[in-house]
Formats: C-alpha cells, sequence, structure tokens
C-alpha cells in the first residue's frame, strides 16, 4: 500500500461555510503572507450550508453585516437590502478572495474529512481528496468549522400515493401547478416558502402545519429605522442582556411570553414556542402578507398521510384527521438544525491546537461568532486556559425535546464576557457582523460603555444560569472539566 503524501501547514481548517470563514479570517491577524493554510470543504466551492439552500431565500439580516471579519460587501444595495443566494454565494467567494491575497490559502473543495490525531507538537490530518485517495496534511492547528452540520431535507415519506410530497427545492414545479398546499413547519423556510407562494401565486390555496410553532423575530424592532435608530427599537446586544436578566434556568415559559411581547412574531401569533434554528427574522410588512395570504395556519403535529375511502388523509399525533383533495403539495420545510446524532467531543482539545466548532460542546453557539473569537482565542492561548463554559446543545434538545434558545444567550454572554477581559479591544472593533453595526455610533458608544461597566456582574449571573441548566437536566454544560461522560 502506498503511503499518503503529507502537507504541511500552519492551520488547518475544515469547513468553507460562514464559520470557517470567520475562523480563516481571524487567522490572517496572526498569520504572514508565505503561511500556508489547507481550507477544506466537502462541497465544491466556498459557502458551506448556503450552497444546498433553496433557490428563493433570502438573507433574513440586513447584508452588511453578514460577513467574515470585517470584509465589506461590494454590493451596490441600500445598507436594509436583504441578498439572495446567489448574492450571499458571490459575497462568500469575495471574502475568500481577499482572504487568499493575506495568506497562501490551499483550497481543497470536494474533500472529506477523516480523521485526525495530535502527534507532539502537530496536529495530523487525514482527508479524503475527490478521487478517494487519502492524503494527510500535518498542521500547528485545527479547526473543524463544522458549525451546524445542516444537509438539506428530503421529502416526507407517507402511506398515501394521492398527494405530491415536496422539498423547497421543488418550488418551480409547485408554482407550476394549481393544486393546493400544506407548508409543514413555520420557521425560516416555512415563512420563505409561504410568502413566496402568496406572492407568486395570487389566490392559491396555501395552509401551514406548524407544530407547536416557532416564532420569528421583528425585525423592524431588532433593525429599527429612521428616527427609531437613534432611540426606538431592541438591538441585538440589549435583548441578550434583558433575556439573560430574565432567565434563570427554570422559568423558560414566562421568559417566552416576555420574548413574545416584545419581539416574537408568527403565522399563530403568541402560540409560537423558541425556534429550534434560534429564529428568522422577518418584518412586520411580510408577516401580514403571509397570515392574510394563508388559508389556514395550524397547531398540529402531523404523523402521516393515509387513503381512506377513495381520499387522501391528514392523520395527525392527536388523532384528529383531516381529508386532502388529490395531487395536494405537502412540503417539508421543517427544521434543519438538531435533526441527527452527532459523536461527543470537547470544543478545544487539552493542548490548545484543536478547535471543534460544533453543538455537541457549544461555547458560542452562533458559529459566525464562534468561528472569529474562538479563533482569536486559540491564537492569543485562552481557548484552553480561560473557564470557558460550553453546552452539550443537542444532548439538551433530546432531554427536553425543547428549542435551546433559552441557553443561548446566557452561554454567548458568559464566554463573550470572558474573552472580551482576554482579547485586544481591536478583536471587537473588527467584529464585522456585531449587529450594534446598523445604530448610530452614539448609540453604539453608550452600550459599549454599559458592557464595560456591567458585564463582569452578568457573568456571575449567567454561570449560576447555566450550572442550574446543568443540574436541573442532568447534561454537559461548563467548563472542560465537566464536559466528560
Amino acid at each position: 500500500m502506498d503511503t499518503p503524501r503529507i502537507d504541511q501547514c500552519e492551520i488547518c481548517i475544515v469547513g468553507a461555510g460562514i464559520a470557517g470563514l470567520n475562523a480563516l479570517f481571524a487567522a490572517s491577524q496572526y498569520l504572514g503572507r508565505n503561511d500556508r493554510v489547507v481550507l477544506v470543504d466537502r462541497r465544491t466551492r466556498v459557502g458551506g450550508m448556503w450552497t444546498d439552500t433553496y433557490d428563493y431565500v433570502r438573507l433574513h439580516q440586513p447584508h452588511q453585516l453578514f460577513t467574515a471579519g470585517n470584509i465589506k460587501w461590494t454590493l451596490d444595495k441600500e445598507r436594509s437590502y436583504l441578498a439572495t443566494k446567489p448574492e450571499i454565494l458571490d459575497h462568500l467567494q469575495h471574502c475568500l478572495d481577499v482572504l487568499s491575497r493575506r495568506m497562501d490559502v490551499d483550497e481543497r473543495f470536494g474533500w472529506d474529512y477523516v480523521s485526525h490525531e495530535e502527534t507532539g507538537s502537530l496536529v495530523r490530518v487525514t482527508l479524503r481528496a475527490p478521487d478517494g485517495l487519502t492524503r494527510v496534511v500535518t498542521a500547528k492547528r485545527l479547526i473543524k468549522a463544522f458549525g451546524f452540520q445542516v444537509v438539506p431535507n428530503p421529502p416526507l415519506n407517507f402511506s398515501s400515493a394521492r398527494v405530491k410530497s415536496a422539498t423547497p427545492n421543488d418550488m418551480p414545479r409547485i408554482i407550476d401547478s394549481d393544486a393546493p398546499v400544506w407548508i409543514i413547519g413555520g420557521g425560516k423556510t416555512g415563512l420563505d416558502t409561504a410568502h413566496t407562494l402568496i406572492t407568486q401565486c395570487p389566490g392559491r390555496e396555501v395552509n401551514m402545519l406548524v407544530g407547536s410553532g416557532s416564532m420569528a423575530l421583528r425585525r423592524d424592532v431588532l433593525f429599527a429605522t429612521g428616527a427609531r435608530r437613534w432611540l426606538g427599537g431592541l438591538p441585538f446586544a440589549a435583548l441578550s442582556t434583558e433575556f439573560a436578566k430574565r432567565y434563570d434556568g427554570t422559568n423558560e415559559e414566562e421568559v417566552r411570553r416576555w420574548f413574545y411581547s416584545v419581539l416574537g412574531t408568527g403565522p399563530t401569533g403568541d402560540k409560537g414556542e423558541f425556534a429550534h434554528g434560534f429564529g428568522g427574522c422577518t418584518s412586520d410588512a411580510e408577516m401580514a402578507v403571509i397570515t392574510n395570504g394563508l388559508c389556514r395556519a395550524e397547531n398540529e403535529h402531523l404523523a402521516d398521510v393515509v387513503d381512506r375511502d377513495g381520499a387522501a388523509e391528514f392523520v395527525f399525533r392527536s388523532g384528529h384527521t383531516e381529508r386532502l383533495a388529490d395531487g395536494t403539495w405537502i412540503v417539508n420545510c421543517t427544521g434543519l438544525l438538531l435533526r441527527s446524532s452527532h459523536p461527543f467531543e470537547p470544543f478545544v482539545s487539552p493542548s490548545g491546537r484543536t478547535l471543534s466548532i460544533q453543538l455537541r460542546s457549544a461555547v458560542i453557539p452562533l458559529t459566525l461568532q464562534a468561528g472569529y473569537f474562538l479563533t482569536h482565542l486559540m491564537f492569543t492561548g485562552g481557548l484552553n486556559t480561560l473557564p470557558l463554559y460550553a453546552a452539550d446543545i443537542e444532548e439538551l434538545c433530546a432531554k427536553t425535546g425543547k428549542s435551546p434558545t433559552p441557553v443561548v444567550f446566557p452561554l454567548t454572554g458568559y464566554n463573550l464576557s470572558l474573552a472580551f477581559d482576554h482579547l485586544p479591544k481591536k478583536v471587537f472593533v473588527e467584529f464585522g457582523s456585531d449587529l450594534m453595526l446598523w445604530y448610530p455610533l452614539p448609540r453604539r458608544l453608550a452600550a459599549l460603555m454599559k458592557f464595560r461597566l456591567n458585564h463582569r456582574r452578568g457573568r456571575d449571573r449567567n454561570r449560576k444560569t447555566l450550572d442550574t441548566i446543568r443540574e436541573r437536566y442532568g447534561v454537559r454544560c461548563g467548563p472542560l472539566d465537566h464536559l466528560s461522560g
């Protein structure tokens, strides 16, 4: 057997989505033009989950606040514009082009990560090339930027053959038909699908089955416009602080009601729960189009579609049944996150040379932020020396059957507070996806001053909340020495 060829580099990054690109940006602040970085992705191009998503997706936040590091968009659009899939992919390619001029980036698209092991002062990474052969890369550091590990949903399987089971990628065929549509799922994908059908097919029968429901975030509140940018709205930083103050690890329902009252919206009103995907954003105008255009929106869970007495019937978990017209489209828009099980892995190896960004030991659950800040911590020695907390989000969801959103705010707040004390302040200034950048400079400075004064007090409160979650649910949630077992 031939010995695999061994390549050497300063750092190997597995994953070329938004988390991997932010890790690459952060690494660029410590590496030089001749330092080699191996960037690996199983897909054939940069973009991560954006390469797989449905064609009519739109970015749910102002496009300028979605980037790698502080790399500016070249898109000539007003600042509140919601970018399309091709525009998002173009920008991510632009980010890679910019970073490739700062370092020697060896792009390995179409390659698979196989395994890694730390040997001495290096990490030995085994990869599988598109030709099926294995290659070995030795690196001083490894970042596994797996993030949410999103895989597109297949069509749902039903007992009945009288309905048409579809996914969002079947939208052209759905639009060409005039049959009724039932959208299964009320999160970001479901809202995008409903809005597209209602606006492109006026008068079409469009319905949603949303289960327990998913709250969307009101974009008009998070990203206030006009004079409200100076005094109104609820910036994400303020939302995070207030959420963490209210949540003590036991009072999810109380916090859910407050959250909906200040920020939430959805097709079934205040019946919605926290979204598994940490919540998409929608404007009041977009939600009005959806709610006014839907024939029905039901808080039911679908069990099957069966044939009975010569017709198709919904069968719900509650036992309720309902007739469907032959040829009805049933579109699988159920959540993409936390749908499968992954092996547990600590977010950092004991040596600090391997960083793993995923949801089995999440330090900052929003992976764009994680790629940026955790890579900075890796290069400055804080990743395995600071008392960072990690939560097994996948285990928490499996045990509770609920969204992980409540743990996101205290977990992120606690760890960013530690990072703020450890990292140079320019790291925070250069974070171009800080949602506070939407607001005028005086308001941003006031928010920063408030954070400087209060973050350590908030850190203690957040740690107590996280300890309560660990004890209440018996899940991994704590510093490194609490993550085994």
